[in-house]
């Protein structure tokens, strides 16, 4: 099991990523991407995949149209852990 992030490591970690959020409220980190169209969405998303497979690490979002919305969090440690920067990273680097 990962360790929780404490709240200096998330904080330090959200202000490395472009435009990705916090919530309390439902410890999660959240972003909406968009897209020229549902395609390159949907390309978006098939690459996340892939990649939240071998990470074993999957992401809960929803997709309409151009619009990818994504909230990440450990749902094992209830809140955000160094797994959801990874999984952030990377969609931001193949958006």
């Amino acid at each position: 099991m990962v360790s929780l992030l404490s709240n200096d490591d998330r904080q330090d970690a959200l202000t490395k990523l472009d435009g990705w959020s916090y919530n309390d409220s439902d410890k999660t980190i959240s972003k909406e991407f968009e897209f020229k169209d549902f395609i390159d969405a949907w390309g978006f998303m098939s690459k996340v995949a892939i990649k939240a497979e071998k990470l074993d690490h999957h992401p809960d979002w929803s997709n309409g149209y151009n619009k990818v919305s994504v909230n990440l969090t450990t749902h094992d440690a209830s809140g955000i852990t160094e797994n959801d920067i990874k999984l952030a990273k990377f969609m931001d680097k193949v958006a």
